[in-house]
């Protein structure tokens, strides 16, 4: 599914419609009716992680996520500053609603308002999970890229299509949708793209025994980051998946964590720019270096596997009576 800078992207391209309303809708989406977006109106969009939020509204309305409604409606110029303001956010989850007690919603560093929303106010979020290959696009339709298995060469459906009253439209492809009717509240102490990002609660949860690799994917500490970076960022770090982070000292975990937040704001400047990534072992048969590259699936005892490349010779695997371990500092 896409990582984090992808989704960053995602959101990129759907910033411009927030204060917009839906005029026409299309798409293949069976558990929510693309008609039901009739006349909604964008209010604001969120990212956390690998996830996207979209707060839609039947009317120009804006209701805050205080305790109260505002005092005064924006309308549609007001909206429009809005949405420019929201273009110039750096972290959309640094703020959040003060007065409200959390409660937890899931393991992914993600969490719901504890309240109901004032009364006669339907404040609806849209949640977009990402599928393989998932991605949003503003102004255009994703075309084949290649024949099916039949030979055919047929166009992508999209699940959703949202045209807005300034023109434009997005397409959503290979995501699932799900509807909350509470503000989403995401720690930016989790998330690998934000400026907030603990650096402290990350080095913390890597020092525990389990391998290195699982710990990477928890989304509670490394929101955001997904399989091409975890290969990526262990590889830099010359550290085998394998290994448990209890036998790695505090420099050797420090200087994953960098390669890590690195190697995913090189991704995201590239997404910007129109680059391609580089990756030095994801889906390599050789390393740099010219070693033989090993894949193999790993994932915790009954939990999901992922496919992991390393090379033995770059990243060797510790044991704990390793002469050649970095003792924890």
């Amino acid at each position: 599914m896409p990582e984090g800078p992808s989704v960053r992207k995602f959101h990129h391209l759907v910033s411009p419609f927030v204060g917009q309303q839906v005029v026409k809708t299309g798409g293949s989406s069976k558990k929510l009716t693309p008609t039901s977006f009739q006349s909604l109106w964008l209010q604001d969009t969120r990212v956390h992680g690998k996830k996207l939020f979209l707060r839609f509204d039947p009317g120009e309305e804006i209701v805050s996520l205080g305790n109260s409604p505002l005092s005064e409606p924006l309308r549609k110029g007001e909206q429009k500053d809005k949405a420019r303001h929201h273009q110039e956010a750096s972290d959309p989850f640094s703020q959040s609603p003060g007065g409200d007690s959390a409660v937890p919603s899931g393991d992914d560093g993600l969490q719901c308002l504890g309240r109901d929303t004032p009364a006669g106010v339907a404040e609806r979020w849209l949640q977009v999970s990402f599928g393989l290959f998932g991605s949003i696009r503003m102004n255009e339709f994703s075309r084949a890229k290649k024949a099916n298995k039949r030979g055919d060469w047929r166009d992508p459906i999209p699940r959703l299509v949202l045209h807005f009253s300034g023109s434009g439209f997005l397409a959503f492809y290979n995501c699932r949708m799900t509807w909350r009717f509470s503000s989403p509240v995401g720690s930016p102490a989790s998330d690998i793209l934000s400026e907030k990002f603990h650096r402290g609660q990350a080095l913390e949860a890597l020092g525990r025994e389990q391998p290195v690799c699982y710990t990477l994917l928890d989304q509670r500490f490394f929101s955001g980051l997904g399989n091409i970076i975890k290969n990526e960022a262990l590889f830099r770090a010359g550290i085998h998946p394998l290994s448990p982070g209890s036998l790695l000292g505090l420099p050797r975990l420090e200087a994953l964590v960098d390669h890590v937040v690195a190697f995913s704001a090189d991704w995201l400047q590239g997404k910007f720019q129109g680059t391609q990534q580089h990756t030095q072992i994801y889906q390599k048969e050789q390393c740099p270096a010219g070693h033989q590259v090993v894949k193999e699936s790993l994932g915790p005892p009954g939990g999901f596997q992922r496919l992991t490349w390393w090379c033995p010779q770059c990243q060797p695997r510790l044991s704990a009576d390793d002469p050649k371990q970095v003792q924890p500092s």
